[in-house]
């Protein structure tokens, strides 16, 4: 399998070359140079495996020969071994046709986790293998940084440096993040919006003498092994609702859209997925886009489900350079205009053809109390402000035709234990392992959106480990 960049002018890579490059050197996303196919036979001989199991098999054709079938299938034991749950994806049935399938089982309790307990595993490998040393830098909106220096934390041959809006996420979100203290992570809260902490990470990729300087990479979605590993939980709901010889539906709540494309790599990849619903917030880019064909930024709005205060979804590049027949040099030319505009212009015929598969729906604050409220009084069911949002979108968009519908509940709801309150009174406990959390010392520095002010920073946090 060979990797190539949504703007055509960067080298093509494998699988363990786009797993360390991260963001492609054009400034693109590297995806597959052709889409694996499995038939309906493929589908229908994963139905009795393990998570583990399924993950491996899924996830063979997009490693190709970076890693032995043996390594990738033990770093996949691994990976999952610490969840939560024994199904490590379980699936709750909260009406008739629409279900839930929880995410946050892992460490961070939120759905990075899936993808994260797996990275970090493939980066320690490769880079053994190739006697090589990384930085990892990464924005996030309030769980991927967790998840990501869990996966990271201790590791020999990585580095990790976080950045994150400052005040912008919930207190445990932040504290997951702030208060692991090994030598190797870094955490940096930016003053400013998610939007702000992603650009500067992309400004340091753009930086090329910086790059090679710390050797720097990235987990975030903009990093291809992420949405991979994303892919099979997918997978996983769809056989147990019957596929391939029954349809399914997902709805998945999303701010930079890497984990509702990977919902439509797996569509794309055979899996019988009749449509999927993209559940917003205040900051509702991608609703108005499927709506109108209105991809305009606004300023960004904190809100309850801060994983999701938005503007610029990153991932949607790759569905974009599909969307305009794989051309390179016309997805490039599109996001420049977009991100000197403000707004994209997708051609007509373009959006009609995601708005075939993809629907939205948004919620404001209100409307999420409202919708926790309502699961938890229906179904005595709790869910985290996103997943709420991504339930209200699947009720509002049922296929019909007795077309299963899923929605990926994407968060513990103890990391947001104020918003949880309001709308049930109830105020969920933090799981045993972060009972103390809030008594843990706490290490960050704060910086304002300054790249110089950024890059110093990392730089220090490398020399401090070199050391």
């Amino acid at each position: 399998m060979k990797y190539i960049s949504t703007r055509g002018q960067a080298p093509v890579r494998d699988f363990a070359g786009v797993l360390l490059a991260g963001l492609a050197e054009d400034g693109g996303l590297y995806v597959p140079e052709a889409w694996p196919h499995f038939g309906p036979a493929d589908w229908r001989a994963m139905r009795g495996l393990s998570y583990p199991e399924l993950v491996a098999r899924v996830m063979a054709p997009f490693v190709g020969e970076s890693l032995p079938a043996a390594t990738l299938q033990r770093l996949c034991r691994e990976a999952y071994a610490g969840f939560g749950h024994p199904a490590v994806v379980p699936m709750v049935q909260l009406e008739t046709h629409l279900w839930a399938q929880e995410l946050f089982h892992g460490p961070t309790l939120a759905f990075k986790d899936m993808a994260m307990q797996l990275l970090g595993r493939l980066f320690d490998h490769v880079l053994a293998e190739r006697g090589e040393r990384v930085t990892i830098v990464g924005a996030t909106s309030g769980d991927t940084g967790s998840a990501a220096i869990e996966a990271c934390a201790g590791r020999e041959r990585v580095d990790i440096v976080i950045l994150h809006p400052d005040g912008r996420t919930s207190e445990v979100q932040r504290r997951q993040m702030t208060t692991v203290l090994a030598p190797n992570v870094g955490n940096i809260a930016v003053a400013g919006s998610f939007d702000d902490c992603q650009d500067l990470v992309k400004a340091m990729f753009a930086d090329a003498p910086f790059r090679q300087e710390v050797a720097l990479s990235a987990v975030n979605s903009i990093n291809w092994a992420r949405v991979a590993a994303q892919i099979p939980y997918y997978v996983a709901a769809a056989l147990a609702l019957g596929a391939p010889d029954r349809e399914v539906a997902f709805a998945v709540p999303t701010g930079n859209f890497g984990n509702v494309l990977a919902a439509w790599a797996a569509r794309r990849m055979g899996l019988p997925v009749a449509r999927l619903v993209i559940g917003s917030n205040r900051n509702d880019i991608l609703s108005r886009f499927l709506a109108g064909n209105d991809m305009s930024m606004r300023a960004v709005e904190p809100s309850l489900s801060p994983s999701m205060d938005i503007q610029v979804s990153s991932n949607f590049e790759r569905l974009l350079f599909e969307l305009l027949d794989r051309d390179g040099a016309a997805t490039a030319a599109t996001m420049a205009n977009f991100r000197a505009n403000g707004r994209m212009d997708v051609p007509e015929a373009s959006w009609r053809r995601a708005t075939a598969v993809f629907h939205g729906h948004s919620l404001d604050d209100e409307g999420t109390l409202a919708e926790i409220r309502r699961l938890h009084e229906a179904a005595r069911y709790l869910a985290d402000p996103h997943s709420a949002i991504g339930i209200a979108a699947a009720r509002a968009h049922m296929p019909g035709h007795g077309i299963p519908m899923v929605a990926m509940a994407t968060a513990h709801p103890a990391k947001f234990p104020d918003a949880m309150e309001r709308a049930t009174g109830q105020r969920p406990a933090l799981p045993a392992s972060l009972a103390d959390l809030y008594d843990r010392p706490e290490r960050y520095t704060r910086l304002p959106a300054d790249l110089a002010a950024i890059e110093a920073r990392v730089r220090a946090t490398v020399l401090r480990n070199a050391a």
